[in-house]
């Protein structure tokens, strides 16, 4: 639909990105658990072999193929086929600027439960308020889609229509501010005084964050995609 003809590298690149950057940052932590001989610590060779990567990019694989030979989904508009060029835009609407801007309302909706989250977690206790957990989700949901479409229709004001990766990242960039609340929490909540228990903090909410980033920036996008098809399907044109 985005007249893409590089197929096989996005296929691969879905297959490793996510999961491929999650097991060289677990094989790192797991390397310096390993190394303070502590029982915690997965055996390399059964953490080989159960890595589900090979799975994954099978799956990529198949499933690149299969939407590649789909039939392309139809514009509810004629478009031009030469690119217009965009008009200079105000400070606000730059990209780094609203990009920024968009994460906070996200991270805001979830800003109090990860409080407890962490107070729970790090410190050894449990956590066990799953069913306001599920209600906070919901709500992130909506906002970054709400979020997301709103910035998205400034963008459009503004004739720029390159929306597609600046609504994934308006959303996604919440998980800044998810990984650095967890510095904060570090620094000031803690006391972490071992270098390598601090690496694993670290490592962890690494992980969550980025994780937090795939997860929102879909949803932006996703949002995003079906704000502009619905509203230039609503297009009169005589």
């Amino acid at each position: 639909m985005f007249k893409g003809i590089e197929w096989k590298r996005n296929t691969l690149k879905t297959a490793f990105m996510f999961p491929g950057i999650l097991f060289c940052i677990f094989l790192v932590l797991n390397g310096l658990i390993w190394g303070e001989k502590s029982s915690g610590a997965v055996p390399f060779g059964t953490m080989f072999a159960r890595v589900p990567m090979v799975w994954n990019i099978g799956a990529a694989g198949f499933c690149g193929y299969l939407g590649f030979k789909k039939s392309v989904i139809e514009d509810p508009v004629k478009t031009n086929k030469i690119p217009r060029q965009v008009p200079e835009q105000a400070w606000y609407m730059k990209p780094v600027f609203a990009i920024t801007i968009g994460g906070i309302l996200p991270f805001g909706a979830v800003f109090i439960e990860l409080f407890f989250i962490l107070t729970s977690i790090w410190p050894n206790q449990f956590y066990y308020i799953f069913g306001f957990l599920f209600l906070v989700f919901v709500i992130l949901l909506i906002t970054c889609a709400e979020i997301t479409i709103v910035l998205c229709y400034f963008q459009l004001c503004s004739k720029d229509y390159h929306w597609w990766w600046r609504a994934y990242l308006t959303a996604g960039s919440s998980a800044l501010y998810l990984f650095l609340y967890p510095v904060f929490y570090f620094f000031t909540k803690l006391e972490i005084t071992k270098f390598v228990s601090g690496v694993l903090y670290f490592g962890y909410m690494l992980i969550i964050s980025y994780a937090f980033f795939v997860l929102t920036g879909t949803i932006g996008f996703y949002a995003c995609f079906w704000f502009v098809r619905k509203i230039y399907s609503s297009v009169k044109i005589d």
